[in-house]
């Protein structure tokens, strides 16, 4: 039990207007309110001499030799591969271009509130130096299952808003939600009155030692958004891939130490002993071993000779002593091991993992990539998934951006709490994307229109009109449809001025010379 007598929240606060500290339940309950977030609740035991709040459970430890574990799956590299190409796909980082924008196109505000907010959500990014910095922070969230961020604040002019944001190791904090409940008079049972939520910091996590309370509105947190089986504890995307990593590390070693002991082939020495007692023929088989196996060889190193005589192993020769009546003395060849090329359970062990990280196979096994990237050919419901996927992390994802967001705009008093959550689901996070593979896409996609327009072209008109066509081939709305007519329209006017204005310059076609037909009695 670590001993939290006296401490209280550190950090700023944001105070809505008639709202008290701590989250109050506006019905009562004797379950408390459950998230995704993965914080463990603690149940606050007070008296006259003080509070006590357990901070070193199990919980905490198990959370910081999960996240261990993640990373040092990420060190492998099958996996390190795949996260690469996952955090690449989702993080594009251009020169003179930002990797992340906000979109306020659907938000009904003032272009001056808009025009804030922009500017803010750049300064958020340069804190971060998301620029720079963006391919580390989104590998760490992604491995981790989690992020957090100290949003420092100078409490006593809070209008300046956040100051600077500092990245915290997932494995020293946690978040914990501490109730507060009353006894049911009637039923006796326990109704939760209040929850609590802070963050626990600790330098050296595990030890006996008090941690600091941080309020919720100082740290920016954002999770994985996946679950255990239990649904207590937030585990990473790497989580499903810890036992099939395991098991082809094993399968490795394993076959490693199959070929060292049966790749060689060795030899078999018969050694004749005659008639001799037991203790002679066993002197007399080490003193032909040693005869033979004395091998003087060059060190390199020293410039001088050296025995290099070593003990029986098993990737040495037999010696077999053989009783008077055999064949006499007699060496013959082991064989080493013929099966040593077949890889097939490896193989297996490896596609497991691949399937397990999310990536398509394609992309790991270079081997099987063919083609130009993009192209419609190879477009198929692996890679489809695998764009759905990464779309899901960059939602994810934006909730940092987001969070951060509205605490800045609400500390420097830009908008209030009731119009973020009106704004909320109109502010779109954009993701700078692959010019070179978007730009492929988009050709694919427009030369199918065009070819399939071709082949309707011969219909328009007789079961087909010019606005069916522009809606359900060319896949136009509404305002685009109106905007190419406007278009067509402008290039016809100025295509028949330009024909007026060459028509003086052309010159008239020559005309045919009348032919005189002759008949035979003329002649």
């Amino acid at each position: 039990m670590a001993d939290n007598r006296g401490l209280k929240l550190f950090g700023f606060e944001i105070r809505r207007a008639g709202q008290p500290t701590g989250t109050k339940n506006k019905l009562d309950s004797i379950v408390p309110p459950t998230d995704d977030d993965g914080a463990g609740y603690v149940t606050a035991s007070g008296s006259h001499f003080g509070q006590y709040i357990n901070l070193d459970g199990d919980e905490s430890k198990d959370n910081s030799e999960l996240i261990k574990q993640y990373r040092g799956v990420a060190m492998h590299p099958e996996v390190d591969a795949a996260v690469e190409d996952i955090v690449n796909e989702s993080i594009t980082i251009e020169d003179n271009k930002s990797a992340i924008e906000v979109i306020l196109d659907n938000v009904e505000t003032s272009d001056k509130i808009k025009k804030e907010i922009q500017e803010e959500f750049k300064s958020i990014l340069s804190m971060l130096k998301f620029n720079e910095l963006g391919h580390d922070i989104f590998r760490r969230w992604y491995v981790d299952g989690r992020i957090y961020h100290h949003l420092v604040v100078n409490e006593s002019n809070t209008k300046a808003g956040i100051q600077e944001i500092r990245p915290i190791d997932s494995t020293k904090i946690r978040k914990v939600k501490e109730i507060k409940s009353k006894k049911d008079p009637v039923t006796g049972a326990k109704i939760v009155e209040k929850v609590d939520e802070h963050f626990i910091y600790q330098e050296k996590p595990g030890q006996q030692t008090s941690g600091v309370k941080l309020t919720t509105d100082s740290i920016s947190y954002v999770t994985s958004g996946l679950l255990d089986d239990q649904r207590k504890k937030v585990v990473s995307y790497l989580h499903k891939a810890l036992k099939p990593i395991n098991q082809l590390r094993m399968m490795e070693d394993s076959l490693v130490i199959y070929r060292l002991s049966r790749a060689p082939e060795r030899r078999i020495f018969y050694i004749d002993v005659g008639n001799l007692p037991r203790g002679k023929a066993e002197e007399y088989m080490k003193n032909i071993m040693t005869k033979y196996r004395n091998k003087l060889v060059y060190d390199a190193n020293t410039g001088k000779l050296k025995d290099d005589r070593k003990h029986m192993s098993m990737l040495e020769d037999f010696w077999l002593p053989r009783r008077e009546g055999g064949r006499g003395t007699e060496i013959s060849t082991l064989p080493g091991g013929e099966n040593l090329g077949q890889i097939d359970d490896i193989m297996y062990f490896q596609k497991r993992l691949y399937k397990s990280l999310n990536v398509p196979i394609s992309r790991l096994e270079q081997e099987q990539a063919a083609g130009l990237l993009g192209r419609s050919t190879e477009i198929n419901r692996d890679e489809l998934k695998f764009q759905k996927f990464i779309d899901r992390l960059r939602r994810r994802f934006s909730t940092l951006f987001l969070e951060v967001l509205r605490k800045q705009l609400m500390l420097k008093g830009i908008i209030t709490n009731e119009d973020w959550e009106a704004w909320r689901n109109n502010i779109i996070v954009e993701y700078s994307s692959d010019n070179h593979f978007a730009e492929l896409r988009n050709a694919e996609l427009v030369r199918e229109r065009l070819q399939t327009l071709d082949m309707t072209q011969q219909y328009v008109g007789e079961f087909y009109s010019k606005e069916w066509v522009f809606k359900n081939v060319l896949n136009l709305n509404e305002e685009e449809i109106e905007q190419m007519k406007k278009e067509m329209a402008g290039e016809e006017e100025s295509g028949e001025t330009d024909n007026e204005d060459e028509a003086p310059q052309e010159q008239e076609a020559p005309q045919p010379t009348p032919v005189k037909i002759v008949k035979d009695d003329e002649e």
